[in-house]
């Protein structure tokens, strides 16, 4: 099976760059460029969700990839 990472979707129209999801990321993966929240270093985001937790216009979405063992 493929390990592709999951990372945090960022709806770039609902964004409102308040900056939120970056001051409680603490692996620095996300950054405000052009008033808009992106995933600057995907690499070092540890997918612990607090950006989606803390986005009070829920532009920031970690979906969950269900994985069933047969």
């Amino acid at each position: 099976m493929d390990a592709t990472p999951v990372l945090p979707r960022i709806d770039r129209a609902v964004c409102t760059g308040c900056g939120d999801c970056v001051d409680v990321c603490h692996a620095s993966a996300l950054a405000i460029q052009d008033r808009i929240a992106v995933l600057v270093s995907p690499e070092d985001c540890d997918y612990c969700t607090d950006c989606e937790a803390v986005c009070a216009v829920g532009a920031i979405a970690c979906p969950f990839e269900v994985v069933v063992a047969a």
